[in-house]
């Protein structure tokens, strides 16, 4: 499940976001500030640091003046409206990345993960579920052509279920597994959706006897123990003759863009590493699933690799 918006803003106005973020000028702003002044009587900062950011958040569309005030935009809504992942989208999760990033340096001497932004579940759900929908699409696409006559898919770490309900849209049974957690903060939408929710672990899933298991963005964020393990709980989860596919973007066959963006998040959130085609191919048949395939899912920077569990 892509989270790394592609057309995000740039590294500037990243910047910026971060900068008012962090600063307290976007919760001033969105509580009782209605001017700059009082954005830096109320953030406590600099006058002139105040005017200058309100005045590029309006032209950035974040603010808009009515009368002698700003008020906000649905641009905004991401960074209050944090029950429905579908109102945060892609920019909270961007701008807690680039605080990750901004402590990169200290993270790669101390080797240790680092303490993540408040609400970094949320936004980290809110910025999946705004995938575009043409990956989407391809990616389940991609994993339906592996076994077009599937009925029951399981989705194995979720998160926030935007490939589940493009499954259920196809006319699939779905089960989505993840951590509590996640499955408490996207309850309300999935089950709205008519997906069934189990928390329990992602590499020892509490259901078995699916057609077909899909995991997105397999490998992000896991280290190797943990991802070997994931694929090893797709084959326990599979009926015989059913078949899993991995989604994810692959070292060494995805772009340099994509390369370079799975490095800095591994090195910022000291989580995950850079997989090539070869060490996937080894958890696969490792796991026990007969025989393994890689293919480019079209339209996208990713690769699915397909196993197929033995008819018993």
């Amino acid at each position: 499940m892509p989270t790394r918006d592609r057309s995000q803003s740039s590294v500037e106005s990243l910047a910026l976001l971060w900068a008012a973020r962090e600063s307290g000028v976007i919760d001033a702003l969105t509580t009782s500030a209605g001017t700059a002044e009082a954005v830096a009587e109320t953030a406590d900062i600099d006058p002139r640091a105040a005017r200058i950011t309100v005045e590029a958040l309006a032209a950035m569309g974040f603010i808009k003046r009515v009368g002698d005030e700003y008020e906000i935009t649905n641009r905004a809504l991401g960074f209050l409206a944090k029950r429905d992942v579908r109102s945060i989208g892609r920019l909270p999760h961007a701008l807690d990345r680039f605080s990750l990033y901004a402590d990169l340096p200290e993270t790669m001497a101390s080797g240790e993960s680092p303490a993540f932004p408040t609400d970094w579940l949320r936004n980290r759900l809110g910025a999946q579920d705004a995938t575009g929908e043409t990956v989407v699409r391809a990616c389940v696409t991609a994993a339906v052509r592996e076994a077009p006559d599937a009925t029951r898919v399981l989705d194995l770490g979720g998160a926030s279920g935007v490939f589940a309900r493009e499954f259920r849209a196809r006319g699939r049974g779905v089960t989505l597994v993840d951590d509590a957690e996640t499955v408490e903060v996207v309850r309300p939408l999935l089950s709205r959706a008519g997906v069934d929710l189990v928390a329990g672990d992602r590499s020892d899933p509490p259901v078995s006897g699916f057609e077909l298991v899909f995991a997105g963005d397999a490998f992000a964020g896991r280290d190797p123990d943990e991802s070997r393990a994931l694929v090893a709980g797709a084959h326990d989860a599979l009926e015989p003759g059913g078949s899993a596919v991995f989604v994810d973007s692959l070292h060494g066959r995805c772009s340099t863009d994509a390369t370079a963006g799975r490095a800095v998040d591994a090195l910022a959130t000291g989580r995950g590493d850079l997989y090539d085609e070869s060490t996937i191919r080894s958890w696969v048949e490792s796991a026990g699933f007969d025989g393994c395939a890689v293919r480019d899912v079209p339209g996208t920077d990713q690769q699915a690799v397909v196993g197929e569990r033995a008819v018993d």
